[in-house]
């Protein structure tokens, strides 16, 4: 017989101990109070082994802790699964930032580009003034002139409406010199004669195949275009672009990179949450199930199903969670 009374007991402690974990795995108040009620009866059975049947101890087990166990475990189980999907796209989110890094050119390779594309103009129209200057036919622009936006244009320049694009490149033929290789406004190459033909790259612009590469002229806040399609040379009135935030330099694809990295410490901070969360209809119950074991008159209610209905069976058996 006291073998027996020790298995209950044994038995009880082991049950106490699952029900501590899911308390601190859960990390909520109202499971740590019934893990806390739940030892008071334990302790209040062995300590009264002559006033109380252990065999109710067992029963109150059966038919209460044993519940919430499952009830508990089957809402973690239910977590973990949701949990598990949130790091398979965190995974997949990580392969696709991967990718798009090692197949884009890096904002410093741009950085170093854009100088040596500056270069590149300006040697070319300093060319293109002596060679109209001299009225020859030789070919004025730069080597590989247009290797720099075949390179960059598709992640780093912004993109306009065609229309736009139209309009910056339209000019009268009485305003431009021209020769069978190049074509440049003549006021601007006037001023650019004045500053020694320097000027700095400030952005590019495309419209599908179009493509536009802004300069500024140096010290002044004027800019020219360069239209390699058709080696064309024009001041660019930056007004006429409308709705372009000039201070987002990032490609395309680093900024997706970079919205998939955020994206990632999004899904990070739900997975968290996520993975010990109750739904809201179980806390009512779980503060309802804590007020019910810990009513004075419990212990002599228990196994009267009559008076005691067990409230989280039902909801364990139902599709509620």
């Amino acid at each position: 017989m006291e073998e027996h009374l020790a298995s209950i007991l044994k038995d009880s402690n082991k049950i106490i101990s699952k029900l501590q974990l899911l308390s601190v795995f859960f990390e909520e108040e109202v499971i740590y109070k019934i893990y806390l009620r739940t030892q008071v009866v334990h302790k209040l059975f062995e300590t009264n082994t002559e006033e109380l049947d252990l065999n109710k101890l067992e029963l109150f087990h059966l038919q209460y802790t044993a519940t919430v166990i499952d009830l508990l475990k089957k809402i973690k189980t239910s977590n973990e699964k949701n949990v598990s999907l949130l790091f398979d796209e965190i995974q997949l989110n990580k392969e696709l930032i991967e990718k798009i890094n090692d197949s884009v050119f890096s904002e410093k390779n741009f950085n170093l580009d854009k100088q040596r594309q500056a270069l590149k103009i300006n040697l070319s129209l300093r060319k293109l003034y002596q060679v109209l200057s001299d009225d020859t036919d030789e070919y004025p622009l730069s080597k590989n002139i247009n290797a720099f936006s075949a390179r960059f244009a598709q992640d780093f320049f912004y993109d306009i409406p065609p229309d736009t694009i139209q309009a910056l490149i339209s000019f009268q033929p009485e305003e431009v010199y021209r020769n069978s290789h190049a074509t440049i406004q003549k006021k601007l190459l006037g001023l650019l004669c004045k500053i020694d033909f320097r000027s700095d790259f400030f952005c590019g612009l495309k419209a599908g195949n179009a493509i536009i590469e802004v300069y500024q002229l140096t010290n002044l806040d004027r800019h020219f275009l360069y239209f390699p399609a058709k080696n064309l040379f024009l001041f660019c009135d930056m007004s006429q672009i409308p709705g372009v935030d000039w201070s987002n330099t990032i490609s395309k694809k680093a900024r997706i990179a970079q919205e998939l990295s955020d994206k990632n410490d999004q899904l990070e901070n739900q997975a968290k949450a996520t993975k010990s969360a109750l739904p809201t209809n179980v806390k009512p119950l779980l503060q309802e199930y804590y007020e019910k074991i810990s009513d004075v008159n419990f212990l002599h209610n228990i196994g009267n199903y009559d008076v005691q209905t067990n409230i989280l069976k039902t909801m364990l058996n139902t599709n509620i969670i």
